[in-house]
C-alpha cells in the first residue's frame, strides 16, 4: 500500500512531497524515509448526467492505451452520500486509487461529476503533479431529450432531477472558466459521442505535453 511506510509501516496519507535530481519522494512523517514515486498529472472530465461521460468513458478506452481510463460511479455508496463535506471520503477514494495506478506509469483520467474545490482540498491531491478538468455540456434542449430517453432505472427522467442538471449545465457555461483551477468546456450538442471522445483525449495529450 502507498500510504504505508516501507520502513517503519506507520499510515500516513499526509506525506510532505520532496524533489530531489528530478524525482519526486514521498517523506514519511513518522521516521523521514523517502519513498520515490510518479508524480503524474491526473484527468477529471466532469458535467452533468446526460453529457455523455460514460458513453464517453466507454469509447475513449476503445481509442488509445497510453492512459486508464475509469467512470467514478462504480465505486459510488451511500456511506459516500455526504454533500455537507463535498463528497470528501469519496473524492478522497478516487485519487487514492489513482495515484496507485499512476505508478504503472500510465496517467489516470476519471469519468464523473467533481467540482474542483472538492478535489483540491483532499490529503491525496498532494500525490499529482497537476489536476486538469474538462466539463462537457450541451444545449438545454439536447440534456433534456438525453434524460428522457435513458431507462427507467437510471431515475433520469424526474422534473426535479432534470431541473437540477439543467441548473449545473448553466451554472458550468457560465462560470467554470473562471473558476481556480478553471474547468474547460467541451460542447456536445450535435457532435458524435465519438467524436467527443477523440476530442476528450486530444484535450488530455495537449494538457499532458504542452
Amino acid at each position: 500500500m502507498f500510504n504505508v511506510c516501507s520502513q517503519c509501516g506507520a499510515y500516513r496519507v499526509d506525506k510532505p512531497i520532496i524533489c530531489l535530481n528530478g524525482k519526486d519522494y514521498a517523506l514519511c512523517p513518522e521516521c523521514e524515509h523517502a519513498h520515490e514515486f510518479r508524480r503524474l498529472p491526473l484527468f477529471v472530465v466532469t458535467g452533468p448526467s446526460g453529457a455523455g461521460k460514460s458513453t464517453c468513458q466507454r469509447l475513449m478506452t476503445a481509442l488509445t492505451d497510453r492512459y486508464v481510463i475509469l467512470e467514478t460511479d462504480i465505486l459510488w455508496n451511500e456511506q459516500f452520500d455526504t454533500p455537507e463535506d463535498g463528497f470528501r471520503t469519496y473524492r478522497e477514494t478516487w485519487l487514492r486509487m489513482a495515484k496507485n495506478i499512476s505508478q504503472s506509469g500510465k496517467p489516470v483520467i476519471l469519468c464523473g461529476a467533481a467540482m474542483p474545490d472538492q478535489m483540491e482540498l483532499c490529503d491525496e491531491r498532494r500525490y499529482f503533479a497537476a489536476i486538469h478538468y474538462l466539463a462537457l455540456v450541451c444545449e438545454d434542449a439536447d440534456l433534456i431529450r438525453r434524460l428522457r430517453h435513458r431507462p427507467g432505472w437510471r431515475q433520469s427522467s424526474g422534473e426535479a432531477f432534470m431541473d437540477n442538471m439543467r441548473a449545473y449545465n448553466r451554472w458550468l457555461k457560465a462560470n467554470a472558466v473562471s473558476l481556480d483551477p478553471e474547468i474547460r468546456l467541451l460542447n456536445t450538442t450535435d457532435v458524435l459521442p465519438h467524436e467527443t471522445a477523440a476530442g476528450i483525449l486530444q484535450w488530455v495529450d495537449q494538457q499532458r505535453h504542452g
